[in-house]
């Protein structure tokens, strides 16, 4: 058991020896995937340019170019921005350079932090604003479309003045009367006053928290999902304070062009085209209240109604593929609300038009009173799609150019619409240099923890000191090859220091044990007697001091965060290889060298 546990570290240990290879990493923007022809357009550029690369590969859509040196990768960057143009994001990339066949056994090196590996640092600030904004307008349809319902009488609807609250005028106080009957009832959300013939609603506060946890957790989950899909590997996503995100890239170094992977800002509204009115032809054209004026990524000007029928966020899954005709296709799930409220509003539209906006909140460039940079609100038409069925909770999206941007929109879709906009409101670049200096620095700070160690130990309790040696190499080794192993770990300076800690600590096992072995031969017991009672009352003492250590790396890991994560779960990996490798490792040795022989003397 020993040693194929010892083997199997070493396996899984083993890729972190080959280091990464500086990479350009190539993807398509919106409505643009890497294809052959692509690969081909990049490996044209750099035989034109003169410049060698290691290899190149297309894999799910992304080209990675990988490089011998980090000045190659840099300059090739620039030349491939201006070649590929603005269809496609290049960015700076950091690729493993496992071999082929320790790749097909699952061997991966260690996933690299933000301060080892390099790469970038966002802190994204969710505009919760928007949401209530979006929530208030959906609330005044509501009430509309109540009134018409119950045959209530009022004078207007509009936007209040405090909190997003509604106000509403009615003819008389009997109307007044009656609305508030039935919206008390049937609007639990809602909070209503009067005064006279005016009613105002307001939403609850405990409404209002629940819509700014849901808008930043939603965006949480979906920024995660955009990253994974668009192939960038190990990001952190994670949420700090009321209504902020951090969102790291390893191996990124490019913030512009990261910015542009995020795809940030961008959410989508499906809304019914109004066929009515002939945009081409008419003149002094009056646009209805209900309707409003937006323009294709062509320019094409399309009447779209204001009501929203869903939003991106109640898509649960989307692919692409080719209908009957050979054309291509989007295939969307909903979830079992939307599909509901697919299902009524398609059966009451047949052989309409649905347009699918895409709208997007661009930097203008310009500030508020408070440093913050003023989004404007990009809105485009990226598909019309006839409603010639009753769709329900799975319909399709049909009329796509071409399967580029099918495959592109299936993407977008699948990973999410943001609920609300974001905005970097701080970016900080990590190279891949002060990387390789932590990287140095950590490995030092090992391996000379580990030779302190061991010169200590093999002068103090002489061999019984170079078989706790022994078992302090092979229990580093078992800490690299778990790391490797686990998906969610990833490692930074702080675990770095949690493995120093715990190669530090993990001789105290094996002093214990040595002394135990001392005692028992000071008290006249036999040698063979003196190792079993050694290792035996050692045991619990071993096991208590480990104990204790673990449950505090527990309480770190569940109330820490980022670093300290890190560092709780290298300690609590290494509380384990050290146990075994104490216990279980060392006593493997000594009886390989002392069991069953006449032994007068230990060499302890």
């Amino acid at each position: 058991m020993l040693i194929f546990t010892i083997c199997i570290s070493f396996l899984y240990a083993l890729p972190n020896l080959y280091g990464e290879d500086p990479s350009i990493q190539i993807t398509g923007v919106r409505g643009t995937v890497s294809h052959e022809k692509t690969m081909a357009q990049v490996q044209k550029t750099l035989e034109k340019e003169n410049i060698k690369s290691k290899s190149i590969t297309l894999k799910n859509g992304i080209i990675l170019v990988r490089f011998n040196n980090t000045d190659i990768q840099l300059r090739t960057l620039e030349i491939l921005v201006n070649s590929l143009g603005k269809q496609y994001i290049a960015a700076l990339h950091l690729a493993p350079s496992t071999p082929k066949w320790l790749d097909k056994l699952g061997g991966k090196p260690m996933k690299l932090g933000l301060d080892l590996r390099g790469g970038v640092h966002f802190l994204i600030e969710v505009d919760i604003n928007s949401v209530l904004d979006k929530l208030q307008e959906q609330n005044i349809n509501r009430l509309r479309n109540n009134f018409h319902q119950t045959g209530i009488s009022y004078c207007f609807l509009r936007k209040g003045t405090n909190n997003y609250s509604i106000e509403m005028n009615f003819r008389n106080e009997y109307e007044r009367r009656k609305a508030e009957k039935i919206l008390t009832d049937k609007f639990q959300d809602l909070v209503f006053s009067y005064d006279n013939n005016i009613m105002t609603a307001s939403m609850t506060d405990e409404r209002l928290r629940e819509i700014h946890n849901y808008a930043v957790s939603q965006n949480i989950i979906i920024i995660r999902n955009r990253v994974n899909q668009l192939g960038v590997s190990e990001p952190l996503v994670q949420r700090q304070g009321l209504k902020r995100i951090i969102v790291e890239l390893p191996g990124i170094q490019d913030t512009v062009r990261a910015k542009d992977i995020l795809g940030a800002t961008a959410t989508l509204e499906f809304r019914l085209v109004n066929s009515n009115i002939d945009l081409t032809t008419t003149q002094n054209l009056r646009v209805p209240f209900d309707s409003e004026i937006k323009y294709s990524r062509n320019g094409v000007p399309y009447l779209l109604y204001k009501r929203v029928i869903l939003t991106g966020d109640h898509i649960t899954n989307s692919s692409f593929s080719s209908d009957e005709n050979g054309a291509p296709q989007v295939n969307v799930n909903l979830d079992s609300d939307s599909g509901l409220m697919m299902s009524n509003f398609t059966r009451n539209n047949q052989n309409k038009f649905m347009a699918t906006l895409f709208i997007e909140y661009k930097d203008s460039g310009k500030k508020d009173t408070t440093g913050r940079v003023i989004l404007v609100k990009d809105e485009k038409v990226i598909n019309i799609a006839s409603i010639s069925a009753n769709f329900g909770s799975q319909f399709r999206i049909t009329g796509i150019r071409d399967q580029n941007e099918a495959r592109q929109l299936s993407l977008l879709l699948r990973a999410g619409a943001l609920t609300a906009p974001i905005q970097v409101v701080g970016e900080r670049t990590i190279g891949p240099t002060l990387g390789i200096k932590n990287i140095e620095k950590g490995l030092k700070n090992c391996i000379a923890s580990l030779l302190v160690s061991v010169l200590f130990m093999t002068i103090y309790y002489r061999k019984f000191g170079l078989i706790a040696s022994a078992a302090l190499i092979v229990n580093l080794v078992m800490i690299i090859g778990i790391m490797s192993l686990l998906p969610g770990a990833t490692l930074t300076m702080a675990g770095i220091a949690g493995i120093v800690l715990t190669l530090a600590v993990s001789v105290d096992a094996n002093v214990l044990i040595n002394e135990r072995i001392k005692e028992e031969l000071k008290h006249g017991r036999s040698v063979q007697n003196s190792i079993h009672e050694g290792y035996k009352n050692a045991f619990s003492s071993i096991i208590d001091a480990n104990l204790t250590t673990l449950i505090t790396a527990v309480i770190l890991y569940a109330v820490g965060a980022g670093s300290i994560k890190g560092f709780a779960i290298t300690t609590t990996i290494g509380i384990a290889t050290s146990m075994f490798t104490a216990i279980i490792g060392t006593r493997a040795i000594v009886n390989l060298l002392y069991g069953g022989k006449r032994v007068k003397k230990l060499s302890i």
